[in-house]
């Protein structure tokens, strides 16, 4: 049995790394962490519903409401009809959103640098591995 912490409290410190981390990072362009991952996933998947994004996103479907009228307000998205479902909309993407990540970047790249800079490239494919399978256990 290994001593020290548990699994699940490092990686809740690591998240809470991450997040801090990236607050920090967009708070200049004016947008939250969440928002920014919000973005990403779009960017990933464009044309997604509310509930896609998220699920996606890691946010409760009333939060994603809240956050996807912010984002829309600030022209970084836009809501349109799905050609296949006229009741649905569809979350896409703007130049703008791409343009604020774009400007972000470099500094979120720099980020994960700084997170993985005491593992070696085969440790960090592992760790990465490592990640997915886990998530993938609890989903």
């Amino acid at each position: 049995m290994t001593t020290g912490p548990s699994l699940l409290y490092l990686v809740k410190q690591l998240e809470l790394a991450v997040r801090a981390g990236l607050d920090d990072l967009v708070r200049p362009v004016g947008v939250t962490a969440l928002q920014y991952t919000a973005l990403t996933v779009l960017e990933r998947h464009d044309g997604l519903s509310a509930a896609q994004l998220a699920r996606d996103s890691f946010v409760t479907a009333q939060s994603m409401a809240d956050m996807v009228r912010a984002l829309e307000t600030r022209g970084l998205i836009r809501r349109e009809r799905n050609a296949g479902n006229r009741r649905e909309l569809l979350i896409r993407l703007t130049g703008e959103g791409r343009a604020l990540l774009a400007v972000v970047a470099a500094d979120v790249r720099t980020l994960e640098t700084r997170m993985r800079a005491k593992l070696t490239d085969e440790q960090a494919a592992d760790f990465r591995q490592s990640l997915i399978t886990a998530w993938q256990s609890l989903s």
